[in-house]
């Protein structure tokens, strides 16, 4: 039901992420609805707290948080702008909650099924990189995976051969 939903958008800063971003905005999320931006950092860190952080991921870090770079940089992520623009109008017109959770090291495609089942979520969105039959079968599609894998509906959103369309 519309305004209590837990939507997870996978997140890597990619083309492919941010169409999936904003197609979550523009179609899936309503209002009292909460947006889990999903974040999973390929570099393993030392610190004993993100050595902890690393098997549950971070604590959940809510939009006002994930706009400051400096809060940001202590968890080893870049600030986006056109990512921090979407999400702070979709907070803004739509009235959703908006946290990111990060996780570090290990295969992207695992960690999504263990941020899918930690936080509950009853549907997730990520983009699709497009590869080419050769390449998926080498590299292992993260797309397929979490499809195949994740207790909740998946929805992949296709890089449009034109920007302008969603």
């Amino acid at each position: 039901m519309p305004g209590d939903r837990k939507i997870g958008v996978a997140m890597d800063f990619s083309g492919s992420s941010k169409n999936a971003l904003r197609w979550a905005i523009d179609n899936l999320a309503d209002k009292g609805d909460t947006l889990y931006i999903i974040h999973i950092n390929p570099n393993s860190l030392d610190e004993s707290r993100n050595a902890l952080w690393a098997k549950s991921g971070s604590p959940l870090i809510p939009l006002t948080e994930f706009r400051v770079p400096e809060i940001m940089k202590k968890y080893d992520v870049k600030t986006d702008i056109e990512v921090l623009d979407m999400l702070d109008t979709a907070s803004s017109q739509k009235e959703i909650h908006v946290v990111t959770k990060l996780y570090w090291g290990g295969d992207a495609r695992e960690k999504i099924i263990d941020a899918i089942e930690g936080l509950k979520l009853d549907s997730l969105v990520m983009g699709s990189r497009g590869l080419g039959t050769v390449q998926r079968i080498i590299l292992g599609s993260v797309s397929n995976y979490v499809m195949t894998h994740a207790p909740c509906p998946v929805t992949i959103v296709k890089e449009s051969s034109s920007s302008s369309k969603h």
